[in-house]
């Protein structure tokens, strides 16, 4: 198992930044691809971003030019620095872990931005 916790989420104003931590602790050799993820109330959960072992990145195309992901190996972390933040940010963000087909999640931190 991978455990996957969040950190870093909080009320953030139209045009503010944020920076979301998720460390991974657990089964560590299942520690593959990172990337964070974030559902809106009364929406589906859509991707943000996310990161490969070698630090190739996938950005959603509402994310792209705000959103820095990034990691460190070493640590088991990934880091979600987002920009210009909007109203439409706001959303739970959840830390998310690839590994052979199986998805491990955190349990979210609520991000809102207030207009």
């Amino acid at each position: 198992q991978v455990q996957l916790m969040e950190s870093g989420g909080g009320l953030v104003q139209a045009g503010g930044s944020l920076r979301l931590s998720c460390t991974a602790s657990g089964s560590i050799l299942r520690i593959n691809v990172m990337g964070w993820y974030r559902q809106a109330p009364g929406k589906q959960r859509e991707l943000v971003a996310t990161i490969t072992k070698g630090g190739s990145s996938n950005y959603a195309d509402s994310v792209k030019g705000r959103a820095t992901i990034s990691r460190d190996n070493a640590k088991n972390t990934v880091y979600l620095q987002m920009s210009s933040l909007k109203p439409e940010d706001t959303a739970v963000y959840y830390c998310n872990n690839q590994y052979a087909g199986l998805n491990y999640w955190g349990r979210g931190t609520q991000v809102t931005v207030s207009s």
